[in-house]
């Protein structure tokens, strides 16, 4: 990353306008065109250093809800569940970590109680318990990028 995809990265995860051309008129608060604004977006994207670029919804607000849930499965088993759990649209993201709990994905639902239909569901699919682990409070942590 150079400091104009550091400064990108600064400014469009604060917002970014509604409008009819929400990249044109970030690009000029950048001071850059639109295509080059694009371009290292895309570029960001493709050699992974963002994995994401797009809105992130408040599903309590809009009357969903949303859940962290946790699985302990054996090293052995883990591309077949990891398979099922992916398979389930409500599914965000999945990924492994060293820890006894080693499955970690995070379910978003339409509804509170589609949460726990889900959780049954992926429970009976694929023979494992999940651990709910809900959110009780939120905060927002920035990522501001420095050059060094």
């Amino acid at each position: 990353m150079d400091a104009l995809d550091r400064t990108i990265v600064n400014s469009l995860q604060g917002g970014i306008e509604i409008c009819d051309h929400p990249y044109l008129v970030a690009a000029r608060a950048l001071g850059i065109g639109e295509d080059e604004l694009l371009a290292r977006v895309t570029r960001l994207l493709q050699g992974g250093t963002l994995t994401r670029f797009g809105p992130m919804y408040n599903a309590d607000r809009l009357g969903g809800a949303f859940t962290l849930a946790a699985m302990s499965v054996p090293e052995g088993d883990f591309e077949r569940v990891a398979a099922l759990v992916n398979a389930h649209p409500e599914v965000a993201h999945n990924y492994q970590r060293e820890h006894a709990l080693n499955m970690w994905f995070v379910i978003a639902t339409e509804s509170p109680e589609g949460i726990a239909a889900v959780i049954e569901a992926i429970q009976n699919e694929s023979g494992y318990a999940i651990v709910n682990l809900p959110k009780l409070d939120e905060y927002y942590v920035g990522l501001k990028l420095e050059l060094q």
